[in-house]
């Protein structure tokens, strides 16, 4: 696989981790490297590991996961930009509107919501006869960078504090996952 097929890979993969982590990032202040880090390191990781692990599964278990991986990514990101929009409504006053989406389950439900297809990507590789550590550590390193750059944008939007962006945020969110269900679902 060359390097430009493999970037181009790594960029459409990203793309997902960037606009989350813009659309968290305008409802959260990230005021700390160590938010910044965490979340952008997950997204990598698990970038890195989801092609890994649909490689290695290979034709075994392809059939388990493209069934549904659509949905999964749907009802998560629908969830989390539910709660977004929920907590404005809610005056701010919502479970979500206190957890920093950088720690813990909020953690892991994004890193996953966010490498599903990843994993699918794995699994065409594995077909393909395809090394797969290769491209696997460039979209991981190319998801950590993307995430980088949506926190940071995200983050110079949010700076007009207006309640709005929160319902843009969790909207973005649905956004994505319906996008997602509806590329799988009509290709």
């Amino acid at each position: 696989m060359s390097l430009t097929n493999v970037m181009f890979l790594a960029v459409g993969l990203a793309m997902d981790a960037l606009a989350v982590s813009v659309g968290l990032s305008l409802k959260f202040r990230w005021n700390s490297f160590r938010q910044f880090f965490r979340l952008s390191f997950h997204f990598g990781l698990f970038q890195f590991i989801m092609p890994v692990a649909g490689w290695a599964a290979g034709e075994r278990l392809g059939w388990l996961v493209a069934g549904y991986d659509h949905w999964a990514v749907f009802v998560i990101l629908s969830y989390i930009g539910y709660k977004m929009i929920r907590g404005e409504a809610d005056g701010g006053r919502s479970m979500f509107s206190v957890a920093d989406p950088t720690r813990g389950r909020m953690l892991v439900l994004l890193s996953v919501a966010t490498s599903l297809d990843a994993l699918g990507v794995g699994l065409s590789l594995s077909l393909l006869a395809v090394s797969i550590w290769f491209p696997s550590i460039v979209i991981g390193i190319v998801a950590c960078l993307f995430t980088l750059a949506g926190m940071y944008f995200g983050n110079r939007f949010s700076r007009f504090n207006s309640r709005y962006l929160s319902v843009t945020g969790g909207l973005v969110l649905i956004g994505i996952g319906a996008k997602i269900l509806f590329q799988d679902l009509f290709p």
